[in-house]
């Protein structure tokens, strides 16, 4: 079964999340434009399209992928979780491993949004 809220970031600085109460790791969730449902397939599709990423699972709600780094192969984990009720979409990005991302996990999360932003899916 699908979680319905993301897991806290560590206190290392290799993890963003939509659901951070502190600033280092906190990102804005995204906010689906039009039909939550519809929309949400959009936004599957730009995910498994993304550079190095593999989706592990996803369903209506929850999507869960594996995104590796081309050069070190490290993998780190890319979740987001949907609020149909009101298109919300919660994000985190966090390293498996090290301790330093070299704002990595970051720029993956900006990178989405910006993409989902420039197809129309997602509130500016």
């Amino acid at each position: 079964m699908a979680p319905t809220g993301l897991k806290d970031c560590p206190g290392s600085p290799n993890c963003v999340s939509s659901e951070a109460a502190d600033p280092k790791h906190r990102v804005e969730p995204f906010r689906l434009k039009g039909d939550p449902a519809e929309t949400w397939a959009a936004v599957l599709r730009i995910v498994t399209a993304m550079s190095g990423t593999v989706i592990i699972s996803a369903d209506d709600h929850y999507i869960r992928a594996e995104c590796q780094s081309r050069i070190f192969r490290f993998v780190d984990d890319l979740e987001l979780v949907l609020t149909h009720e009101t298109g919300s979409v919660s994000v985190r990005s966090a390293s498996r491993s090290g301790y330093y991302d070299f704002g990595v996990n970051r720029k993956r999360v900006e990178f989405l949004r910006q993409r989902l932003r420039a197809d129309g899916l997602i509130e500016p």
